[in-house]
């Protein structure tokens, strides 16, 4: 049986992941002891795991809120995976294995298991590998180089786009499955690339709609 702190966490988790608490929300321990009838403490043990996990933002003389997004940063990241990732990814489709395309779908099926446990650490891993998988043998080691790199200055200005813009997660696993038939085909080159590409824009696209949907906040 979950204890107080784990339910109190999981509680707080899933409301930010669900977009319940957007952007900015000011988590109030009293309220939230009042709603669920869990004492203080969990609550209090349960923000400090979530702000060092990065969700939450712990401001003075404010309280605890959730964290907000450098769209920006993430945007300009993103927009550079788009291309030089959807390149590499079409380089490689041709020299991709069997065994390469399986693990890929098995990668997809993990993600939909993180994505019903609200595991977004895990939904992020996974997603990274997935495309990583699909680069993997392109013959131009500097480019997939210059990929890794920018997907990991991404993890550090991103929580998870995937939950930030609800429902964007659902919808970048069905893209998944298009890429692997597309490649699964024998497709070309300008095909694979484009879906991969469009993949990525479709992420930013998701995050800045949702984000022009949310108030300004004002501490």
């Amino acid at each position: 049986m979950a204890t107080k702190t784990e339910q109190a966490f999981m509680i707080l988790k899933e409301r930010i992941m669900n977009g319940t608490y957007g952007p900015g929300h000011r988590l109030v321990i009293d309220q939230l002891v009042r709603e669920h009838g869990i004492s203080s403490v969990p609550w209090r043990e349960s923000l400090r795991r979530l702000q060092a996990e990065g969700w939450v933002e712990i401001v003075p003389n404010v309280g605890a809120l959730v964290a907000t997004f450098d769209t920006d940063a993430w945007q300009q990241g993103l927009q550079i995976v788009a291309r030089l990732g959807g390149y590499a990814t079409a380089l490689s489709a041709p020299h991709l294995t069997e065994a390469d395309l399986t693990a890929a779908h098995t990668l997809d099926r993990q993600m939909k298991e993180a994505l019903a446990a609200f595991d977004p650490a895990r939904f992020g891993r996974l997603n990274r590998e997935f495309h990583r998988l699909l680069a993997c043998r392109c013959p131009d080691r500097r480019l997939v180089d210059m990929v890794d790199n920018e997907w990991a200055r991404l993890e550090i200005v991103r929580k998870s786009a995937f939950w930030y813009a609800p429902g964007r997660a659902q919808a970048a696993i069905a893209e998944h499955e298009g890429i692997l038939h597309l490649i699964e085909a024998g497709a070309s080159a300008e095909a694979v690339e484009a879906a991969a590409k469009q993949h990525e824009i479709n992420t930013i696209e998701a995050v800045t709609t949702y984000e022009a949907t949310l108030p300004d906040q004002q501490f």
